[in-house]
């Protein structure tokens, strides 16, 4: 899988198109990421001794892993990704294509 924990990555479908955030969770299983102040959602809490008040938080649900694209962190732009060399030695390299080449971030949401 290209995305890892502690990744920073660009949210690139849904209803947070453009956000970006780091990886807090990877879902191998379901292919799901959590992504730190991505796709926040209201949830009810009952009361208990961890919420003594219960009511209404806001938590941050996981999204599909082809929704995001991982950022370079010397650029700063978002890139295709691929991998080279065998077994062990097995890294990520980021794919170089036209001169422009990889996804411009406009605003940062961190």
């Amino acid at each position: 899988m290209s995305i890892n924990k502690n990744d920073r990555v660009l949210v690139i479908a849904g209803k947070d198109k453009g956000r970006t955030g780091t990886v807090l969770n990877v879902d191998r299983v379901s292919d799901r990421v959590i992504v730190a102040g991505v796709n926040i959602v209201k949830k009810t809490v009952k009361r208990s001794q961890q919420q003594p008040q219960g009511g209404i938080i806001d938590v941050e649900r996981p999204i599909h892993i082809s929704n995001v694209m991982r950022i370079d962190e010397e650029t700063g732009v978002a890139k295709r990704q691929g991998a080279e060399g065998t077994g062990r030695d097995k890294q990520r390299v980021f794919k170089e294509h036209n001169k422009q080449g990889g996804r411009k971030i406009t605003t940062s949401d961190e």
